[in-house]
């Protein structure tokens, strides 16, 4: 997969909103791959901010209707992995200030 297909990947993502905290999921750094194979199969390795999430089901509907109308999409995977785990350290510059962290 090249860089800009990846990007524009990483771009649909952040129209997926964690419900509770209102920061989209890229910017709570929550994903942490996205990969493709040669027939459009798409693998986003992702996690939660905790094991108990109620609102799972509901992000991972979201992010394959994201990604539901980029052409080179044919089939999307969602792997929620709790290693390594999430901190709020992995939340960008923007998530923070948003959030109120420091």
């Amino acid at each position: 997969m090249d860089q800009d297909l990846k990007e524009n990947i990483l771009g649909a993502l952040e129209q997926v909103v964690d419900p509770e905290l209102g920061i989209d999921i890229v910017n709570l750094g929550l994903v942490y791959d996205v990969d493709m194979d040669e027939a459009g199969k798409t693998k986003v390795t992702m996690t939660l901010t905790s094991m108990g999430c109620p609102l799972a089901g509901i992000i991972v509907d979201q992010v394959k209707a994201a990604l539901a109308d980029i052409p080179e999409v044919k089939e999307i995977e969602v792997d929620i992995v709790w290693n390594p785990p999430w901190s709020r350290d992995m939340m960008s510059r923007y998530a923070k200030i948003a959030l109120g962290i420091q």
